[in-house]
C-alpha cells in the first residue's frame, strides 16, 4: 500500500512539472530522495513519462489526426507537400532523430551517471539561467508557419539535451525557440508535439526493465503512477499555453535556479545522498 500511496505523488509530481520547463525528470529524481524513498529509478520514470503524453495526445488530437493524415497523402501526392501540416509531420519525425540516437547510445549512462543529483543540481540552475536569457533577448516574430527544417532539427537537437534529468526537455526546446526569434506559444505547441515520439519511445522500450534492475516500483504502482500523470498533465497542458499567451518564463527560471540551489546545498551537507 506505501508503494501505492508514493506513486500517486508521483504521478501527481510528473504531471504537474512534465510540460512546465522545470524538469520532471529533476522532480521525480529530488523529491523521492528528499522523502527518504530513494531513487526510483530511470525506467520508472521514462513509463510515467507515458502518461502525460497521452495526456498531449488527447489534448491536440485534432492537430496531430490533421498532421498525420496530411502527412501521410503528401507521400502519394505531390499537392499536399507544401503544406504547412505535411511539412510538420516532417519537422516532428527529423526533428526527433537527434534524442533517440543519443538515447540509445548513452542509455547506461543516462541510467547511472546522469542521475548524480550534483548534475540535476547544476543542470537545474545552468538550464534556467538559459532559459530566462533566451527569453530575453529572444524577439517573437515567428510563428508555426515560419518553421524551416534547420529551425526544427535545432529545436530538435536541444530536446535532446533533456537525457540530462534537470535540463528540462521542454525548457531546452522553448530556450532553443525563443532564439531563433519564435513567440512563446509556438515554441510551447511544437515542444509538446516535438516531445510525442520520443517520450513514447523511451517509455515503450524501458518497459521491459520495470519489474527487476534498478526499480524500486513494480507493475501495480507504475501504472498508478502513470495514469495519475496523465490525469493532472492534462490539466497542466490547458494552463500553461493560456500562460505563455500573456506572461513571460521569469517565474520558472527562479523555480529553477532555487531548487537547484537547494539541492547542491543539501547534498554537499550531507542531507541527502547524490
Amino acid at each position: 500500500m506505501v508503494d501505492y500511496l508514493q506513486a500517486v505523488v508521483l504521478g501527481i509530481l510528473q504531471g504537474l512539472t512534465e510540460f512546465l520547463p522545470i524538469s520532471s525528470s529533476a522532480h521525480l529524481r529530488i523529491f523521492p530522495e528528499w522523502f527518504g524513498w530513494g531513487d526510483p529509478g530511470a525506467a520508472f520514470t521514462a513509463v510515467v513519462q507515458i502518461g502525460t503524453e497521452l495526456a498531449v495526445l488527447i489534448f491536440f488530437r485534432h492537430d496531430i489526426w490533421r498532421i498525420a493524415t496530411t502527412w501521410l497523402r503528401s507521400l502519394r501526392r505531390p499537392e499536399y507537400r507544401g503544406q504547412l501540416d505535411a511539412r510538420m509531420g516532417w519537422f516532428i519525425i527529423i526533428g526527433s532523430l537527434p534524442i533517440v540516437v543519443l538515447g540509445v547510445l548513452l542509455k547506461d549512462v543516462i541510467e547511472k551517471d546522469f542521475r548524480s543529483l550534483w548534475i540535476v543540481g547544476t543542470t537545474l540552475i545552468v538550464g534556467g539561467i538559459v532559459l530566462g536569457i533566451a527569453d530575453r533577448v529572444g524577439s517573437t516574430e515567428k510563428t508555426l508557419k515560419q518553421l524551416s527544417l534547420r529551425d526544427a532539427l535545432l529545436m530538435g537537437a536541444a530536446q535532446a539535451c533533456a537525457l540530462i534529468p534537470g535540463v528540462s526537455r521542454s525548457g531546452a526546446t522553448l530556450s532553443m525557440g525563443r532564439f531563433l526569434g519564435y513567440e512563446r506559444e509556438t515554441a510551447t505547441r511544437y515542444a509538446f508535439l516535438l516531445a510525442i515520439p520520443a517520450v513514447i519511445g523511451a517509455g515503450v522500450f524501458e518497459l521491459k526493465e520495470i519489474p527487476h534492475g534498478d526499480n524500486i516500483y513494480g507493475w501495480g504502482p507504475t501504472i498508478v503512477a502513470t495514469v495519475v500523470a496523465g490525469l493532472i498533465g492534462y490539466a497542466a497542458i490547458a494552463w500553461l499555453l493560456r500562460y505563455v499567451t500573456t506572461h513571460s518564463y521569469t517565474p520558472f527560471v527562479v523555480y529553477r535556479i532555487a531548487l537547484g540551489a537547494l539541492t547542491l546545498l543539501l547534498v554537499a551537507t550531507g542531507t541527502i545522498a547524490a
